[in-house]
């Protein structure tokens, strides 16, 4: 069964906007432009007088980029979570021999997860015990 793909066109206003956002805040510049932002505020404190205005700007500011960007960077590791498990899914589901109870593993609970965990790393340290084995005869 061939699932249809979603046209770019078709994504909605917030998540076009997180996109950009998040895109545009991860890059050098953006960081420089908060840093200049800074330098110019703390420059402009002895004009203001170093008064409770003056720091209420930068403070406010702050507080509201800071509150905004917390849904904007959420939203895009949701995105991108979601994506890559669809992706992974679709491996398991495509190779031989894979377990397919692994298909939703992200929807378990902790304990569960833990002894999945748990019985994956036994396989590591077996698989690693063999090839030390291979490897010191």
């Amino acid at each position: 069964m061939a699932i249809k793909i979603a046209a770019g066109g078709s994504r909605s206003f917030f998540t076009r906007l997180s996109h950009v956002v998040s895109h545009w805040a991860g890059k050098p510049q953006a960081f420089f432009v908060a840093l200049s932002v800074i330098v110019v505020w703390a420059v402009s404190g002895p004009f203001f007088g170093f008064d409770d205005t003056w720091q209420l700007a930068i403070n406010t500011s702050t507080t509201i980029v800071t509150f905004l960007m917390v849904f904007i960077i959420q939203n895009s590791q949701n995105r991108d979570t979601a994506a890559m498990q669809i992706k992974l899914d679709e491996l398991i589901n495509k190779i031989e021999g894979a377990r397919e109870e692994l298909l939703d593993l992200e929807e378990l609970d902790e304990d569960k997860l833990e002894e999945m965990r748990a019985e994956f790393e036994a396989l590591a340290r077996k698989a690693r015990a063999l090839h030390d084995k291979r490897t010191s005869a």
